[in-house]
């Protein structure tokens, strides 16, 4: 099994939207960190981060998939995604940041339940907010 996060990076930074999306991004990534450094508790393969800047086309590293929109009747990829591979090959890809929330802090709960240490990270209010409206 397998798990990419694709993250905005100018979101991450700052540059992009409000200190709403800052913050959801940041969540995102913590909670992926905190899969990747365990990601043998849940049989995962692989746990990728992936960086996507405006000068990046928000080409695949990992999983070989992208969701995207029309702009103006050009297609647009979109810049923060997750995309899971289960061991058949089935592909889910989420890019909604409150149901990526949802999947990872329900990955990390997974584990955090299998370890000794306390794993789970403290969600922004934004990120909670996001999850109980999503």
């Amino acid at each position: 099994m397998r798990m990419e996060l694709r993250v905005c990076q100018h979101c991450y930074d700052g540059e992009h939207g409000n200190d709403h999306k800052t913050a959801v991004t940041k969540d995102l990534v913590k909670c992926a960190n905190g899969i990747k450094e365990h990601k043998e508790v849940l049989d995962l393969d692989e746990v990728h981060i992936t960086w996507v800047r405006e000068d990046d086309a928000g080409q695949p590293k990992a999983l070989p998939v992208v969701a995207a929109t029309l702009e103006d009747d050009e297609i647009a990829p979109t810049d923060t995604q997750l995309v899971t591979e289960d061991d058949n090959g089935l592909m889910l890809l989420y890019q909604r940041p409150p149901d990526m929330l949802k999947v990872l802090y329900r990955n990390l709960d997974g584990i955090d339940k299998e370890v000794d240490e306390d794993v789970l990270v403290n969600l922004s209010l934004q990120s909670a907010e996001a999850i109980s409206q999503g």
